[in-house]
């Protein structure tokens, strides 16, 4: 099983680049890019919040769980 993380793609929707993303939730660019990459070991519900209220979007929206 596997959790893909879909930020990439709702920042091409939103039209907005990483980092103004990392300053509207005051994160740094570099743990928001492990967490766009996958490479993230998890994400605090706080900062999935802020992504979710800034981007305008679900949390389903981001992050995906699919099967081997």
């Amino acid at each position: 099983m596997s959790i893909v993380v879909n930020l990439d793609v709702m920042l091409a929707r939103r039209k907005m680049k990483l980092k103004d993303l990392a300053e509207a939730i005051d994160l740094s660019v570099t743990n928001l890019s492990l967490l766009k990459t996958g490479k993230a070991r998890g994400i605090r519900f706080n900062t999935l919040e802020s992504i979710c209220r800034v981007l305008d979007c679900q949390p389903g929206d981001i992050l995906v769980y699919e099967k081997d």
